[in-house]
């Protein structure tokens, strides 16, 4: 089965935050063959070289106003997100990250399609910055799978969605 998996690491304060490591990095990019980004995500991601989105994965762009991406390679997307979740899951193949931001994840979660999450606690607190996922009230129960202590203090969580 397809599954759609939150990949994200955030500080102590509960912000996302660019990890220093690779904490299970490479084994996680080999679960996958289908990468989802948010509108902002990849701009900032072209803005940085990576217009053509993740290598060797099929890319989409999730986006009301983009009507064309930067590169071929990746596909714009605009549907509800709930027929996207559905088509998603019906490619054979490997998993689907959603890589953000926290709209898209959002998005995801509103539609009760998000069945897993990997997060990376960053033992370090900052003050402000972009929440894991924008808020909405949520009561979303979860089932820890894994938990992973690294010698640098960070934390990988790894959580599914508990089905209600």
């Amino acid at each position: 089965m397809v599954l759609l998996r939150g990949l994200m690491a955030l500080s102590i304060g509960l912000t996302v935050l660019e990890p220093k490591g690779n904490y299970g990095m490479g084994t996680f990019y080999r679960s996958i063959d289908t990468c989802v980004l948010g509108r902002k995500t990849y701009e900032q991601s072209a803005r940085f070289g990576m217009a053509e989105g993740y290598s060797g994965k099929k890319n989409y762009v999730l986006s009301r106003s983009l009507t064309t991406a930067a590169s071929p390679k990746v596909t714009i997307i605009n549907d509800k997100v709930a027929a996207i979740a559905e088509r998603l899951r019906a490619e054979s193949g490997r998993h689907v990250w959603l890589v953000g931001g926290a709209e898209l994840i959002a998005s995801f979660l509103d539609a009760a399609a998000v069945d897993e999450f990997i997060i990376h606690v960053i033992p370090h607190m900052i003050g402000e910055g972009i929440p894991l996922v924008s808020p909405r009230h949520r009561d979303l129960p979860l089932k820890l799978l894994a938990c992973r202590t690294f010698p640098d203090g960070v934390v990988r969580l790894h959580y599914s969605i508990k089905s209600l």
